[in-house]
């Protein structure tokens, strides 16, 4: 249903409570603001109390590395709020139109633009921002989320949103105690997006997940982005230092230093992107970059996780268990003969071998 109308007789701290009925925010471990919205006030709420919610909450979410706004469980909101909360994680110095609504009532339109100013900071746009959703995430809460997708501001983590209407309005049926529900509002397109919308479709996430594992699959992906440099770091030492095509590796350099990694949800997505973009340059299709998990071992080796340099373990059975993890021996069909080892060993470990 459409909220009711914030009441004008509401003191101050009647204000806030119905806030803290409905938001709640704190910071997670990695310095990752957390912020949830269960239902979005209007406008006049926003008004009266935007000073309160900056100082207390938006600034305590400003140093943080990364936002996780959690509309999992947003069933409802105002429409006047949209362009407040998309300017807070829009850029200062321009304006953007997000959206048109028509309202059947009155047959009328309204544009909704980002606003030139905003009270106390925006979050920061070299900053990631994951929204969560759920089949309950309706109405304002799916405006807010497709406008976030469409802007390429947000990762859109969960499940596929409700597809409601964006304003409903509930009638009487003439004298009786039957009540029909009827939308009364309708977005005419997101960021100018023609007819198509998110209204009976939902909006679809970016990666798909049961709502209740959504953040933590959100902290994932964060944790994933907030070592990107690290690893964009190693990469470029290692070209420098080993890859043997020294002519291609200023290209290759320029490339890491300018490439876009905003598509990036995953360590597939990563390597992929990587293989794709260096290869490409390089024209070299030797040059590959993988994921090379951490492989558990029987307790028989100890200490020998590596077969390099280490010390050989005394005993057959010690002996034969370290060779077993490093080496694959197979006979496949038509006699061919399969051997599969991942590293060279030392010379003096392969004659006790």
């Amino acid at each position: 249903e459409s909220p009711a109308p914030v009441p004008t007789n509401l003191t101050q701290e009647e204000l806030l409570s119905e806030l803290e009925r409905s938001m709640s925010y704190r910071i997670l471990d990695g310095n990752v603001g957390y912020l949830q919205i269960d239902h979005i006030p209007g406008q006049e709420v926003l008004s009266r109390l935007g000073g309160f919610l900056v100082a207390h909450v938006w600034r305590q979410l400003m140093g943080t590395s990364a936002l996780v706004l959690d509309l999992r469980q947003c069933t409802g909101g105002h429409v006047s709020s949209i362009p407040y909360l998309i300017s807070y994680l829009h850029p200062e110095g321009t304006v953007l139109h997000v959206d048109t609504i028509y309202n059947r009532p009155s047959n009328t339109t309204t544009e909704l633009w980002t606003l030139p100013q905003v009270l106390g900071e925006r979050y920061s746009a070299e900053k990631d921002v994951v929204v969560l959703t759920s089949g309950h995430t309706r109405g304002v809460a799916e405006d807010i989320v497709y406008i976030l997708k469409q802007m390429g501001r947000a990762i859109v983590v969960g499940e596929r949103t409700g597809g409601s209407a964006l304003d409903l309005q509930k009638l009487r049926i003439g004298n009786s105690d039957f009540f029909i529900t009827l939308p009364v509002s309708r977005s005419l397109g997101p960021l100018g997006g023609g007819s198509q919308t998110w209204e009976g479709s939902g909006v679809l996430p970016y990666v798909g997940t049961p709502a209740e594992q959504a953040l933590e699959k959100a902290l994932s992906i964060l944790t994933l982005r907030r070592v990107l440099p690290q690893i964009i770091q190693c990469l470029e030492k290692a070209l420098q230092d080993y890859y043997t095509l020294v002519g291609r590796v200023p290209a290759l350099l320029h490339l890491l230093a300018n490439m876009d990694f905003s598509a990036v949800v995953s360590e597939e997505d990563l390597v992929a992107k990587l293989n794709a973009d260096l290869q490409a340059v390089s024209e070299d299709p030797r040059l590959l970059v993988r994921i090379i998990k951490h492989r558990q071992h029987s307790p028989e080796t100890g200490a020998n996780e590596r077969l390099g340099t280490s010390p050989v373990p005394e005993g057959e059975a010690a002996q034969r268990a370290l060779v077993d993890s490093e080496f694959q021996v197979a006979v496949l069909p038509g006699n061919v003969g399969y051997l599969r080892f991942d590293k060279f060993a030392d010379v003096s470990v392969l004659e006790v071998l």
